[in-house]
């Protein structure tokens, strides 16, 4: 990379909370935030956003009659962006970029459509506006009276950190010197869980006791995790490379983040490596037995770092046998017997499916500021031999998704 591209703000909607210290202190729980929901009449795990983020959401429909009839993905990307470009100072009708990318778009609003179609054989004048996954951006760009272009794109679950990749090279190329980018997803239908169900890769009540009475206190979790009092309690066995089915949940949420070119005095930290690969397919949805497009982005990503300074990786780690497994050979591949901290955070809310990667550059700036490792309960790290008690300073992020799509993205201090 040319220069550095700072991070002057990040805004989002998760189960986490839609504040840093509600986030951060979410994070500092070993407490899961995946919970049980009914879906056509049978119990599903999923991860929602909480009760006052949803009145936001309803909020904003109620603001403008306009967005009444938009889909959930786009009504939170427009909150998240307002948030965002607040943040950074950024104003309304600025001259900056927008590029804002979902892996199932407006899954919802499609349902219904199509739902009503099936009944009655006919459907409403907006299904088709509404609908699209242009949708998201334009609107992102008609509520801010952006002057930049507006992007809206789908590459399944690395969406968000191919926004990133999209943005660095507008940046870089100084066509523009401000971008906001991101991922909205709300696939929590009947349908969708279907889909997942229909692949063999997500959690069931069948496979796992779900036990709510999970440790309440607050709790730091640092890089030798604490033993878990009840290991049932987390349906989601992301990176748990002992486990015997598969174990992927879903979670609904959005993130938007400011990129700026150049060093920056408010940034939250810097985009300082990017990398990207795609796997050659063995079948529809998998990726090659050790990763073989992460050891690429990883290596593209990292090609100006020495790998001793990378203090810590935000994993895909979906949750699923092959992804997990796969990923971790990959990592293996790359440091060998100099693994860095590992961690991810859809044992705790879900795979966000679009919006995850943005999600996962939210931790590792948060561990990054606070400079705590924020573990997985049921898998203990492995302490560094170099130095356990050293500064986070440079976080590696990776997402893939499926097609193979592999993007890393490095993180670093200010």
């Amino acid at each position: 990379m040319k220069n550095k591209i700072a991070i002057t703000s990040l805004a989002s909607f998760s189960p986490l909370g839609n504040t840093p210290e509600g986030i951060w202190n979410n994070y500092l729980s070993p407490k899961t935030l995946i919970t049980i929901n009914e879906f056509n009449g049978k119990g599903q795990f999923v991860a929602t956003i909480p009760a006052e983020i949803r009145k936001e959401i309803d909020g904003l429909r109620k603001e403008d009659s306009k967005y009444k009839a938009l889909d959930e993905t786009v009504l939170m990307a427009i909150l998240t962006s307002r948030k965002a470009i607040e943040k950074a100072g950024w104003q309304k009708g600025d001259d900056f970029g927008i590029n804002i990318g979902s892996s199932r778009g407006a899954t919802q609003l499609f349902e219904k459509y199509h739902s009503e179609f099936i009944t009655t054989g006919k459907t409403s004048t907006l299904t088709s506006p509404t609908t699209t996954l242009g949708n998201i951006s334009s609107w992102v760009a008609h509520d801010l009276k952006s002057k930049g272009p507006e992007i809206s794109h789908s590459i399944t679950c690395s969406t968000a950190l191919h926004a990133v990749l999209n943005a660095v090279a507008w940046l870089q190329s100084g066509m523009t010197t401000k971008f906001l980018v991101g991922g909205s997803e709300a696939p929590l239908t009947a349908f969708t869980l279907a889909q997942m169900h229909a692949l063999k890769i997500y959690a069931t009540l069948r496979q796992t006791q779900y036990n709510t009475s999970i440790i309440e206190k607050p709790n730091t979790i640092n890089c030798q995790s604490k033993p878990v009092e009840d290991l049932l309690s987390y349906p989601c066995r992301a990176f748990d490379l002992s486990k015997t089915k598969n174990t992927m949940v879903l979670g609904e949420g959005a993130a938007m983040a400011c990129l700026e070119l150049g060093e920056k005095e408010n940034a939250l930290g810097y985009i300082t490596g990017i990398g990207y690969a795609t796997d050659e397919l063995e079948h529809n949805i998998s990726i090659s037995d050790d990763a073989i497009c992460f050891q690429k982005s990883m290596a593209m990503a990292l090609q100006n770092v020495s790998l001793d300074e990378v203090d810590a990786i935000v994993m895909h780690a979906p949750g699923t046998i092959k992804g997990d497994t796969s990923e971790y050979k990959a990592i293996e591949q790359m440091f060998k017997d100099k693994l860095p901290l590992l961690t991810t955070n859809k044992w705790k809310i879900g795979h966000t499916f679009g919006a995850s990667g943005i999600l996962s550059i939210e931790l590792a700036l948060m561990m990054i500021q606070c400079n705590t490792f924020i573990g997985i309960p049921f898998v203990t790290n492995p302490v560094r031999v170099s130095n356990p008690d050293r500064v986070i300073k440079n976080v590696l992020i990776n997402a893939v998704g499926f097609g193979g799509n592999a993007v890393s993205v490095l993180v670093s201090a200010r």
